[in-house]
């Protein structure tokens, strides 16, 4: 079995990091994976996260897309719901022109933000009721097919941006399945839901412009390094990070040990916390590929996206270069 593997990059801000080094390390990450023969690096969109560099997510698309020459790169997802999708497809239509063939636009109707963030966002609790209508409008713009009488988007791209719907429920793979539009599922921390939203997904797909077949695409996290016992320090330590930013919502103090964080993690109010990160390839390239290639077909996917978290950058490029290799 072959699977095309991809990449999620939140463009992470370490400690002691920058924005800046941020987005260098973004670049440093999508070079190794382009290099590596990988279909393409996705940004996702989360707001108000101090350790999450990729808010404005289409900027760091072009910044990205400046410093590339073949690999997609695209959104993991807008969260259309705070944005109009005239801004969206004016967004996303500059970037096809100015990249063309390499720009994908996922679409997302989660806030990616806490409640009072997606309050300073949306400004109205009710936006997301329109994410199906407003895929559409965003779709029409795209194409040169506007739905709203008199408006366009401008510059409309010579060729197709190709549009994905992410989810981790049932809504997003039946709405996928509606409209004819490839289905990425949030498996990397939302794994809950993934087999049934698959199987309806794909007993509902309904063929259209842009798809002929259903396309399934899941997250995956992976830690790869030369030996098993440094891929999995790299773990413990990346979850445990994780753990701590989760507890203390970017509030200072919070100065839990590691004992404490692994004992709220092995116990019951941590199990849930613990749960989102099942799926996760941790070893060496032979145990990653074999990891990932039983998930992918367990989990009926056509392309895995993995998420590489080993907390320095350096671990982060060969996690994406051993992966790359052992599943080329």
């Amino acid at each position: 079995m072959s699977i095309a593997i991809s990449i999620l990059d939140l463009a992470p801000i370490s400690k002691g990091q920058t924005a800046r080094e941020s987005f260098e390390g973004s670049v440093a990450l999508a070079r190794a994976a382009e290099r590596s023969g990988y279909e393409r690096v996705w940004y996702a969109e989360h707001h108000n996260m101090p350790t999450i560099a990729s808010s404005a997510t289409s900027v760091v698309i072009g910044y990205v897309a400046a410093h590339t020459e073949t690999i997609r790169l695209g959104a993991g997802g807008i969260m259309l719901p705070n944005h109009s999708p005239l801004v969206i497809a004016e967004q996303f239509g500059t970037l096809a022109t100015l990249y063309p063939g390499r720009i994908d636009l996922g679409l997302g109707r989660a806030p990616g933000s806490d409640q009072n963030t997606m309050l300073a966002l949306r400004r109205d609790n009710s936006s997301a009721e329109s994410f199906p209508q407003d895929v559409l409008e965003l779709n029409g713009y795209l194409t040169g097919h506007s739905r709203i009488p008199g408006v366009q988007s401008v510059p409309t791209p010579d060729g197709p941006v190709p549009l994905y719907i992410l989810g981790s429920s049932l809504f997003g793979a039946q709405l996928a399945a509606q409209l004819g539009l490839p289905y990425a599922f949030a498996s990397h921390f939302a794994p809950d839901a993934l087999h049934q939203a698959v199987t309806v997904y794909r007993e509902t797909f309904r063929p259209s412009e842009q798809l002929a077949e259903p396309y399934v695409i899941a997250g995956v996290n992976v830690f790869a390094a030369p030996d098993h016992d440094t891929a999995e320090q790299q773990r413990v330590s990346a979850y445990r990070s994780r753990t701590r930013a989760f507890i203390t919502r970017g509030a200072r103090g919070g100065n839990f040990t590691d004992a404490e964080i692994d004992a709220f993690l092995a116990s019951p109010a941590g199990a849930g916390l613990a749960g989102m990160t099942r799926y996760t390839a941790v070893g060496t390239p032979d145990e990653v590929r074999e990891y990932l290639l039983k998930f992918a077909e367990e989990a009926g996917a056509d392309e895995l996206i993995t998420a590489h978290h080993a907390s320095d950058l350096d671990d982060r490029v060969r996690s994406v270069e051993l992966t790359g290799e052992a599943l080329r």
